[in-house]
Formats: C-alpha cells, sequence, structure tokens
C-alpha cells in the first residue's frame, strides 16, 4: 500500500521500476558454431531474453563506468556455452565468470539440437536499463486506486450480493452483508454488487491510496528493486534542484 499520495507520484515509482532500474542482460553475443535450425540472430535473440541474477553493487553501467563504455570487468560479464546434439540446449548451460550472475530460470530452453549439431559461443552481459530495451526491465509494476466500498443498512439480499462478487470481497454473517477485510484489496471495482443492490451499496476510490505491486521477473529482489527505484527518484530530483540552482 502506498498512503498519502497522489496519482503522479505512484505512476512516478512505476516508472522508475520499469523504465529506470538496471539489470544484467546479454547484449553481444559471438556464434563460433552454429549448426542448428535457428539463425544466429535468433539463437542471439533468445539469449538476450534470459534473465540473468544481477549484483548492482559489483557492476558500472557502461556509460557510466571508469573505462568509458570501452569494456572492462567493472562493467562486463563473460558467459560461454558450449553444447552437442542430440537434445535440449538450456539456459543452465551458459557458464559465467561471476556466480553471483546466473540464469534465473535453469530450464529455460535456448534451441533443441539434432544428432551431429552443436552450438558454441561467447556472450557478453551488461547493466542496462528497461527504457533502452525491455530485456532490462526488472518485472511487471502496476497500481490501482484502492478500493472504498459504502455499504447502507437494509441490504435486501445480502447472500446475493456477496455471491455475485467475483474475488470474495463480500461475506454474510448474522444475516448481515459485511466486508471480507483479507479480499478488500482485491476489489477491482467491477460493480457486480451495485447491480444487485445499487441502493445500499456504494463503489468509491482512495483518492490519496494506492494499491502498489511489483512482481520480479527473478534478476533482483522485490525489495531490492524498490530500493533502486527510489535512489533513481532522489539521483533525479538532486540533478533537476542543481539545474534550477
Amino acid at each position: 500500500m502506498i498512503k498519502d499520495a497522489t496519482p503522479a507520484f505512484a505512476n512516478m515509482l512505476r516508472k522508475a521500476i520499469v523504465d529506470e532500474v538496471p539489470t544484467m542482460a546479454i547484449e553481444d553475443v559471438e556464434l563460433r558454431k552454429n549448426s542448428s535450425v535457428l539463425y544466429d540472430e535468433i539463437v542471439s535473440h533468445r539469449l538476450g531474453l534470459v534473465p540473468l541474477t544481477t549484483d548492482l553493487d559489483a557492476y558500472n553501467l557502461p556509460e557510466e563506468c571508469t573505462c568509458k563504455g570501452e569494456g572492462c570487468s567493472k562493467c562486463e560479464l563473460k558467459l560461454t556455452l558450449k553444447a552437442k546434439g542430440p537434445g535440449y540446449v538450456y539456459a543452465s548451460e551458459l557458464k559465467s565468470k561471476d556466480p553471483k550472475v546466473v540464469p534465473v530460470h535453469p530450464k529455460m530452453p535456448i534451441v533443441k539440437l539434432i544428432k551431429g549439431h552443436t552450438l558454441e559461443l561467447e556472450a557478453t552481459a551488461v547493466l542496462g536499463r528497461g527504457k533502452e530495451h525491455a530485456k532490462w526491465t526488472p518485472g511487471l509494476a502496476y497500481y490501482k486506486y484502492k478500493p472504498v466500498i459504502d455499504i447502507k443498512k437494509g441490504v435486501k439480499d445480502p447472500k446475493a450480493v456477496a455471491d455475485s462478487c467475483p474475488v470474495d470481497v463480500y461475506s454474510v454473517k448474522s444475516k448481515e452483508l459485511t466486508i471480507n477485510k483479507d479480499n478488500l484489496l482485491n476489489c477491482h471495482l467491477c460493480g457486480a454488487c451495485t447491480d444487485v443492490d445499487p441502493d445500499h451499496i456504494k463503489l468509491n476510490e482512495s483518492p490519496s491510496e494506492f494499491v502498489f505491486v511489483v512482481e520480479s521477473w527473478g534478476q533482483l529482489d522485490v525489495k531490492d528493486i524498490m530500493s533502486a527505484a527510489t535512489d533513481m527518484i532522489q539521483k533525479k530530483c538532486d540533478e533537476a534542484g542543481k539545474l534550477i540552482k
């Protein structure tokens, strides 16, 4: 939950998470052998979409590194892969030089090789941001207004109202309609309950409270994503303050 905020702030936080929080992803691929049915470009594309666990303290963004983007151990990581058919080639077969940066999903398939086919490559992973390419996005972030439900006394058919809700927001106790507090935030204001009894049930949105959801793709945990996002917002605010002065 985000309290005492505005839609502008909630959206700023969402955009900071999706666009600004850096993660590791494969950017360059040198294919040395590829006799699979997939073109080199398709294999490279699939490798770029493999989520990698990320250590933000160990690597710099290429444009902020002391090497000025030329490539060094502080901003680049090499991964190698050697595979021979028959069988599937999985993300787990990517050998990383840093044990802290490995595929999030080891069983993610890259390509299927038949007997006699081989795949050999060296890949370079770097930090990047979601605003540059979706492969660097750390996860899904979205928000909605906190629902506010007003129930007036005299609901004609409490059970019918409770049964109409697709997310079980309501309960019936002693023949009275009540709100199931554990499920209140699941309410998406569909209006099914007000269709049953519009005179006694009113749905509203809180203008200053938001249900904020973050789902990580696995490169970073949610706590690290939120921390990095707030740091990015603070950094941009400091930069704006200097420009104004």
